[in-house]
């Protein structure tokens, strides 16, 4: 599988916070870099997964989060890791959280080094 991202994702300037890449939903790499491709449907993928389709569906659709089981499950069809998966997911949490935040997080003072 491409060890890069084909997504088409266009985020505005300035959408994710220092630190953060854009907030590209884990579906979206499902989708664009495993699904198309390789010319798998949702239901085609949750079958072998044996998972519900649904959850499939939402993940591709970017409605739902990735979890621990289907990370391993995902890992384990694709050749990849769970690690992968989940790594996806945190950053994708975490670009939203910032984005969520940025004024909040802003106001906050970091603790200063005592001298």
């Amino acid at each position: 599988m491409p060890k890069t991202s084909r997504s088409s994702t266009i985020t505005e300037p300035g959408s994710a916070s220092a630190g953060f890449g854009p907030a590209i939903h884990p579906g979206e790499i499902l989708r664009e870099d495993y699904l198309v491709p390789l010319r798998l449907t949702p239901y085609a993928l949750a079958k072998r997964l044996r998972v519900p389709r649904t959850r499939i569906e939402r993940l591709a659709a970017g409605r739902t989060s990735v979890t621990a089981d289907t990370a391993l499950r995902l890992a384990r069809f694709f050749g990849t890791t769970p690690q992968f998966w989940m790594n996806m997911q945190a950053s994708h949490d975490l670009a939203v959280a910032a984005a969520a935040t940025k004024e909040e997080l802003e106001a906050i003072r970091a603790l200063e080094q005592a001298a």
